[in-house]
């Protein structure tokens, strides 16, 4: 594994260009679909439902349009760039406030820059949706690492820790010598990693889910009723909800041949993530009744960046790595290294477990921020931007 980010420092303009017959080639391969019978039970506990699958394809076939997403990504600042061997692929949008504060954000899985997108206007150009201009920030937001137009490593040692340095190598190649991240999923162990390993020039982070839970989650304190509320919803998850989980952990280039192959195969192995956030995609599809950002077209969207830029494989061994990383630290009986930046942190109510404060402070003793959110879930920022939005302003609001 490489300690070291060395690589050339050029950045490259990048725009999205997908063939005709790639879409094409979709549209066939979802109409071909052979499919399973209807499950025996009225929820979801053996897995994506038939119905919201069926229309979910339907809709795919009949009326998305994937050039609408092609042309909202071509209209955004877009730049690769190659670090310790991967070409990253990331957005950057300054503000037209120059005093604005640069902020470098993570998606996560099954995600991508798709569910960041709708916080672009708000944060970068603050005084034109109900901020002032000293809530501005100048906004960064890379694809992982083999996910979307990022390249896939072509080597072993990809974990968190790896693309936390290549971040903080991104934001020194981009001149900003004092910034702030952000995270949920995935994006949040890179975020908290940076911090962990006091890269040169953080200021400060903010997440909005509790990594760490996976690594001392049996540890952490269970008095109150919400202490009790998040256990119990973690071991849900560890229980009842860490199938696609452990599968990416585990043997992610057998569950890769299925997602490369077949659309409808890839969007159910996507949905299949939290219940929270799986029945919200069902209404939206099935009820044509989403909630927040939630919509057909933006689910969609992701799905389909996925599926076309074949990253499902790589995307997955990312869990495969990360894996092995934290087996190896907790094997060693070290306790992580201390962050010395300030840290806030945003709980939603329908996120896999909602962390209490009690259990972000058990992590962060000096806890900067805290806030629990009145609605949005696991994917916070694409469900719900214009709060996603706020409380990334109040969190930063004193490392300004």
């Amino acid at each position: 594994m490489s300690n070291t980010i060395g690589t050339t420092s050029e950045i490259q303009s990048f725009q999205v260009e997908i063939p005709g017959e790639r879409l094409d080639d979709l549209r066939r391969r979802v109409s071909a679909t052979r499919w399973p019978t209807q499950e025996l039970v009225s929820d979801r506990s053996q897995g994506v439902q038939l119905a919201t699958l069926q229309e979910l394809a339907r809709y795919w076939t009949d009326e998305y349009d994937w050039r609408r997403c092609e042309a909202k990504l071509n209209a955004l600042p877009q730049f690769t760039t190659e670090i310790d061997g991967v070409q990253v692929h990331f957005i950057h949008v300054r503000s037209p406030h120059e005093n604005a504060l640069p902020l470098i954000m993570s998606h996560g899985w099954p995600g991508s820059v798709i569910e960041l997108l709708e916080t672009v206007g708000p944060l970068t150009d603050p005084t034109a949706h109900g901020g002032t201009a000293d809530d501005a920030f100048h906004l960064v937001l890379p694809s992982l690492p083999g996910y979307g137009f990022s390249s896939e490593p072509t080597e072993l040692g990809w974990d968190s820790a790896r693309t936390a340095r290549a971040w903080a190598e991104l934001m020194r190649r981009l001149g900003y010598t004092r910034y702030v991240a952000q995270g949920g999923d995935v994006g949040a162990l890179v975020t908290d990693l940076m911090g962990r390993q006091a890269v040169e020039g953080l200021a400060g982070y903010h997440l909005n889910l509790l990594t760490a839970a996976l690594a001392v989650g049996d540890h952490l304190p269970r008095e109150s009723e919400q202490e009790r509320a998040a256990a119990t919803a973690f071991g849900t998850f560890r229980e009842d909800g860490f199938g696609y989980f452990l599968e990416m952990a585990t043997r992610p280039q057998t569950i890769s041949y299925s997602l490369l192959d077949s659309p409808v195969g890839l969007a159910g192995w996507m949905l299949d993530h939290d219940t929270d956030s799986y029945y919200k995609i069902t209404r939206a599809f099935v009820d044509h009744a989403p909630v927040g950002n939630l919509t057909r077209d933006h689910i969609l969207d992701n799905i389909t960046l996925y599926w076309l830029t074949g990253t499902a494989d790589s995307a997955a061994r990312s869990y495969w790595e990360d894996a092995r990383a934290l087996a190896a630290s907790l094997a060693s009986g070290q306790a992580p290294p201390p962050v010395s930046v300030p840290v806030g942190f945003t709980t939603f109510p329908g996120e896999i477990w909602a962390s209490p404060r009690s259990w972000v402070e058990a992590v962060y003793p000096d806890l900067a921020y805290f806030s629990e959110a009145d609605r949005g879930g696991h994917f916070a920022a694409w469900e719900e931007p214009g709060l996603f939005t706020d409380e990334l302003r109040a969190a930063f609001r004193s490392l300004r």
